[in-house]
């Protein structure tokens, strides 16, 4: 039953996830390019002294990507299940209900983080042979409050897309504004170090309204 529940969610999100892949690529990519050709007017130099002087991440153009993408792949995989009461036709199902939507969500979570840990590989090999380690390390740790901002995107509308009464989902979607927020208060490199740890803690716990929202659904709640 598990394969066949993976299985049905990786059918249902093949091309989001396809699609999700290819604009990330396209777009780190564009950012390699321009800074390899920033580096090649100006300099290695110029680049380490922007870094350093200014605080910089260099990619900034990229802060927003995982949240879209977040917010799509939950999109892709709950709105079926909720428009059409699939989800109560899967409840049925002879596995144990609270399983079955762990492991679906959990299968969402887990390709996020495989782009988001690609995308981030991708950046430290290509900064590599432009700045010191020291300075990838905390390009590293200056993007993780934006991979964070993806998972809330992906728990929180999870949750929108089951939540059965629209002043709930309303609601959600406010929580999930304000997380977010917090996720890109500051451009500065490491702004968020000392904090992250109790970010990331706080946006899985978030994986309780996901359970919330299917009870409600299940009961057939209505405004």
């Amino acid at each position: 039953m598990k394969k066949a529940i993976i299985y049905k969610e990786f059918l249902k999100t093949k091309w989001v996830l396809l699609g999700i892949v290819l604009v990330f690529a396209a777009y780190l990519g564009y950012l390699f390019l321009t800074i390899s050709k920033s580096a090649q007017i100006n300099g290695l130099e110029s680049i380490w002294t922007y870094m350093i002087s200014k605080s910089a991440v260099l990619f900034d153009g990229f802060r927003f990507f995982p949240l879209a993408a977040g917010i799509v792949l939950a999109a892709a995989q709950f709105v079926p299940e909720a428009s059409h009461k699939r989800l109560k036709l899967t409840l049925h199902l002879p596995y144990p209900q609270g399983k079955m939507i762990a492991l679906m969500y959990c299968f969402g979570l887990v390709a996020l983080l495989l782009i988001f840990a690609l995308s981030a590989i991708a950046i430290a090999v290509f900064m590599s042979k432009i700045v010191v380690k020291e300075l990838i390390l905390s390009i590293l740790l200056s993007i993780i409050p934006w991979f964070l901002a993806g998972f809330a995107g992906y728990l929180w509308t999870s949750a929108i897309c089951l939540e059965p009464t629209w002043k709930m989902r309303i609601l959600l979607a406010v929580l999930l504004a304000g997380v977010a927020g917090v996720c890109f208060l500051s451009p500065m490199a490491e702004a968020y170090n000392k904090f992250l740890p109790y970010l990331a803690i706080f946006i899985l716990l978030a994986q309780s309204l996901i359970f919330y929202a299917v009870s409600r659904f299940k009961e057939g709640l209505q405004d």
